[in-house]
Parts: C-alpha cells; sequence; structure tokens
C-alpha cells in the first residue's frame, strides 16, 4: 500500500486445511463489523466452503464471489474460487487431497501478494505434514514466505499484548540447535528482530532481552560454553554498534521473574524455549508474525485443531489479532 493510497487495505486469506478450524474462525472473525470496517478481505477457496461451515455456525456471511481481483468490491467479503473439482469436507480428518488444496490456496493468495495486489496476507493453520510436496517442501508458513520474498533472512516473531518474542531457530529438530548456532547467524537474526521492532513496531531504541541456550545460561561455561563463546561475544559487539542487548539470561528464571516485562522484545534460541512461555501467557490471544521479509504475513498461533473442527467450539481471538496487527504493521511501514 503505497503512502498516498487512502484506501482502506486489502488483506488476502489462504484457507489452510479446511478440515480444520481455519474456515470457522474465519467467519467468526469476518462477522464481527468493527474489524471488517478496518479492511478489504479477500478469501482464497471455493465458496461451498464458507457454505459449509456458515451452516455448522448458523451465521450467514454476505460475500462478493469474483473471478479476479479486478472485480473485487471495496469495503465488502470477496471470495476468489481456487479449484473447479468438487471440494469434500470432512472436518477433524487428515486428508492429502485437502493439504493438496491447502498449498493451492496458500499459492494463488502468495501471487497476488508478490504481485502487491494486496497489501497484507493471514494464513490460516495448515496441517504440516499433509501439504507436503514437490511444490511446498517447507516445514512451515515462514520458511515458505522467506523463500518466496527472496529477502536476505527472516524472523519468526511470536506477539501478543504481554511479550514480542523473536526465535533463533524456528521450526528445526532440537539436535540441529547447536550445530546452527554462529555467531554471525545469530547476528543476523538479532539484527533482523531490531530493525522489526523499530521499522513494525516504531519502538525507537529496542530493548532486547536475550536467554541462553543452556540451562542457568550455561552456569559460568559449567552447563556448556555456548554462551560464553558466542552470545556473551555477540552481545557486547552489538552494543558497541548502539543496541541495547541484555543477557544472556537463563529461561526459568527470566519468565519465572517476569524479568521480560523490563524489555521491549526477547530473543530466544530455539522454538519451544519461546513458545512455552508464550502460550501461557498469551494461549488464545497471539499472533505469529514473519518479520525481516519484504512483505507482511500474519497468522493465529495455533494449528487446525482437528479435535473440535466442525464443532463450533473455536476461539477466533488469535486470528482477530493476526488482522489487527497485519493492518498495524501495515500502517507503520507505509503511511
Amino acid at each position: 500500500m503505497k503512502k498516498e493510497n487512502k484506501k482502506k487495505p486489502i488483506l488476502g486469506f489462504s484457507i489452510g486445511d479446511i478440515n480444520g478450524i481455519g474456515p470457522e474462525i474465519l467467519i467468526k472473525s469476518l462477522s464481527n463489523n468493527k474489524i471488517i470496517s478496518l479492511f478489504t478481505p479477500i478469501i482464497f477457496c471455493n465458496p461451498e466452503i464458507i457454505d459449509f461451515y456458515s451452516l455448522i455456525l448458523k451465521r450467514k456471511l454476505n460475500y462478493n464471489l469474483v473471478s479476479s481481483i479486478n472485480e473485487i468490491i471495496r469495503n465488502k467479503i470477496n471470495i476468489i474460487k481456487v479449484s473447479n473439482n468438487r471440494i469434500r469436507i470432512n472436518p477433524g480428518k487428515s486428508k492429502k487431497n485437502i493439504g493438496n488444496y491447502s498449498f493451492k490456496s496458500l499459492k494463488i493468495a502468495t501471487k497476488h501478494l508478490l504481485d502487491e495486489k494486496i497489501d497484507g496476507i493471514v494464513t490460516l493453520p495448515i496441517n504440516k505434514k499433509n501439504i507436503q510436496s514437490d511444490a511446498f517442501n517447507f516445514p512451515g508458513h515462514t520458511e515458505y514466505f522467506y523463500r518466496k520474498s527472496k529477502s536476505n533472512n527472516y524472523l519468526m516473531m511470536m506477539v501478543s499484548k504481554k511479550i514480542k518474542m523473536g526465535i533463533y531457530s524456528s521450526h528445526i529438530p532440537f539436535k540441529s540447535i547447536t550445530k546452527k548456532l554462529t555467531i554471525d547467524k545469530l547476528k543476523n537474526k538479532i539484527k533482523v528482530l531490531i530493525e522489526s521492532l523499530k521499522k513494525d513496531f516504531k519502538i525507537k531504541n529496542p530493548k532486547i532481552g536475550i536467554l541462553g541456550l543452556n540451562p542457568h545460561a550455561g552456569e559460568e561455561n559449567m552447563i556448556g560454553s555456548e554462551e560464553k563463546e558466542i552470545i556473551i561475544p555477540l552481545i557486547k559487539l552489538l552494543n558497541n554498534q548502539n543496541n541495547f542487548l541484555y543477557g544472556p539470561y537463563s529461561s526459568d528464571g527470566y519468565f519465572g521473574s517476569n524479568k521480560f516485562q523490563k524489555y521491549d522484545a526477547t530473543f530466544a534460541l530455539y522454538h519451544d524455549q519461546a513458545l512455552i512461555p508464550f502460550k501461557m501467557m498469551s494461549f488464545y490471544e497471539g499472533v505469529n508474525f514473519t518479520s525481516g521479509i519484504n512483505y507482511i504475513r500474519t497468522s493465529p498461533d495455533h494449528g487446525t485443531a482437528y479435535e473440535i473442527a466442525g464443532k463450533n467450539l473455536a476461539n477466533n481471538t488469535s486470528l482477530d489479532n493476526s488482522i489487527l496487527l497485519n493492518l498495524e504493521i501495515i500502517n507503520n511501514r507505509y503511511c
């Protein structure tokens, strides 16, 4: 969205796994007049999916079905169909053909994003296994968008009102973490977090708490050497460049004592070190944001939740916040 464009932003929605809770939470979020008044949505999916879940939820979603983005109506909900095949919906079931369909929706939505036809994208939950193919050989959305964006780097961020969290190694096995931990790679990831806090969140001089890798942050080199050899020298180096980094902190004490509240963001070394405390604080509220890339992508911080799909039990707060954060970042970057 260019600065001179005063129109409401256009957000695209990839539908995710249609046997999960994605379509349900989308209908709930787009039924909120306060949210829908802020932007123009385009849902990339077949209309029968929305109709199917609308019946379950007993909420009719009025939409405009179009064949291309040139036909959309501003300030209305628009749907662009992605397949001419009959779609069989089985809530709660993982199906390979549904994984293929979720990728087709993602692929078309992403093309509109890369072509700058939409201002941001909100991705609904996928099943990371059934979506796998030669075309989608990624551990998740984050890595897919990094590859598509052709950016120099990226960072998986978890965002809520209580905490902002950057994660060094997002979707990799635990045993691979130390193999991939180097000063240069760590420096580049922390720099992405610093720049994102400045550009996307308008924090002029962000203060960041850095977590250690080992128990007790290495206990002065007694329980691991990564803190002394990599993390502490890097903190000193970056602070000499007018940054404000603190740590490394032992994760248990850092969160247990609420020390994280002193900082604008926290930088974690691996997935569960970040996601366990984050979800304990913000389980229904958090947003997954891919920072460092040229485009704006957000998503709910949860998965397909097959066990409650089709039962009208899904909480849409995380999706609400994903939409609102996407719009906030659009405004901070471009307006």
